[in-house]
C-alpha cells in the first residue's frame, strides 16, 4: 500500500511494460413468483427501520443500464429477484413520479426526472469536481476524450468526462454506467480489490461478448486483472465497442488506496493499443499523479 506521496509518485513511474496480446441467452421462460430472498430482504428481516419497498424501488431503477436501456416486468424481475407483482408496483409508483414510463406499454424506460437524484452528488464531490478540471486539460492536449469512474458494484460509475468524440454507440456522460469487468477503467478498479471480492464480482458478472474481441471468459479475465495489478493500467482494445481502445491508471488517495479510475479513449480505426499505450500512458499517470496529491 502505497503511504506517502513519494510513494504515490513512486507508483505512477514505475517501469512501463508492454502487455501480452489479449487472450483469447437462454430464453426467457416461465418466472416463478416465489424468489429467493435478496440481500434487501434479509435486510429488512433484521431490521425494524430499513424500508423494503424503497429498497425495492432503488433496485429496479439500477437495473437500467446502458445496454438494457428498455425492459419489461418479467426482465426486471429476473434481474432483481423481486417478484413481477412488485416489480409492477414499483414502475407504478416511478411512472407516477415521471422518473419511467412504457413507450409500448410492455416495457419500460428511464426518464432524465431520473438524473436529479444522483446530479447533486456527481456535480458537488470533490473527487468529481478536481477530475474534471484535470480531464479537460488532459482531453485539450492529448486530442482525445477522457473519463473518470469509480467502482459501483459490478459496474464503473462515471464522475467526470471530456468528450472530444463520441466513441460509443450510447451517450456517456456523468453518471453512466458500464460494465467494469469489459473496461479499461474497470479492469483497473477490479484489481484492486482482495481476491475474495474480485472473485464474488467475477461470478456474479454477465460475461456478453460485446464484439468479437471481447475477452468475456473466467480464467482469462482473472489471468488479465493479474496482469492490470502487476503492471499498474489496462487496455481495453475493442472489449465493449469496436471503434474504441481505452487506456486507464489507478487514482489513489493520499494513504495510497485506489478511489477511481482514469483514461483515455480513441478510435481504434487509427490506432492501436501499443500506439495508445505510447502516446498517452505516461501523460495519463502524470494527471492521476497530480490529482492523488490533491486528493
Amino acid at each position: 500500500m502505497v503511504k506517502t506521496a513519494q510513494g504515490i509518485a513512486a507508483f505512477f513511474t514505475r517501469d512501463i511494460v508492454m502487455p501480452h496480446e489479449p487472450l483469447s441467452s437462454v430464453k426467457e421462460g416461465y418466472m416463478s413468483e416465489k424468489k429467493p430472498d435478496t440481500l434487501s430482504v434479509r435486510q429488512s428481516e433484521h431490521d425494524p427501520n430499513f424500508m423494503l419497498s424503497l429498497a425495492r424501488g432503488l433496485e429496479v431503477l439500477n437495473a437500467f443500464t446502458p445496454q438494457r436501456q428498455r425492459l419489461t416486468i418479467s426482465q426486471l424481475s429476473q434481474k432483481t429477484q423481486i417478484s413481477r407483482a412488485a416489480v409492477r408496483r414499483c414502475l407504478y409508483t416511478l411512472a407516477a413520479l415521471g422518473m419511467v414510463h412504457s413507450p409500448d406499454g410492455r416495457s419500460y424506460e428511464l426518464l432524465p426526472r431520473v438524473l436529479a437524484v444522483g446530479h447533486a452528488y456527481l456535480a458537488g464531490t470533490p473527487l468529481a469536481k478536481v477530475a474534471q478540471s484535470a480531464l479537460d486539460n488532459l482531453g485539450k492536449n492529448l486530442g482525445e476524450s477522457c473519463s473518470a469512474a469509480t467502482l459501483d458494484g459490478d459496474n464503473v460509475l462515471y464522475i467526470a468526462r471530456a468528450a472530444v468524440n463520441n466513441l460509443l454507440s450510447v451517450d456517456i456522460g456523468r453518471g453512466s454506467r458500464l460494465p467494469a469487468w469489459a473496461t479499461s477503467m474497470g479492469r483497473v478498479l477490479l484489481s484492486a480489490l482482495p481476491e475474495e471480492q474480485l472473485e464474488v464480482t467475477l461470478s456474479r458478472a454477465s460475461l456478453i461478448r460485446y464484439t468479437p474481441y471481447t475477452l468475456c471468459d473466467l480464467p482469462g479475465l482473472r489471468q488479465e486483472i493479474a496482469r492490470v495489478r502487476m503492471q499498474g493500467y489496462a487496455l481495453a482494445d475493442r472489449q465493449i465497442e469496436v471503434g474504441l481502445c481505452s487506456l486507464a491508471v489507478p487514482l489513489l488517495s493520499r494513504s495510497g488506496q485506489v478511489v477511481a479510475a482514469l483514461n483515455v479513449g480513441v478510435p481504434a480505426g487509427y490506432t492501436n493499443a501499443a500506439a495508445l499505450k505510447e502516446k498517452a500512458l505516461a501523460p495519463l499517470r502524470r494527471a492521476a499523479m497530480a490529482l492523488s496529491l490533491q486528493l
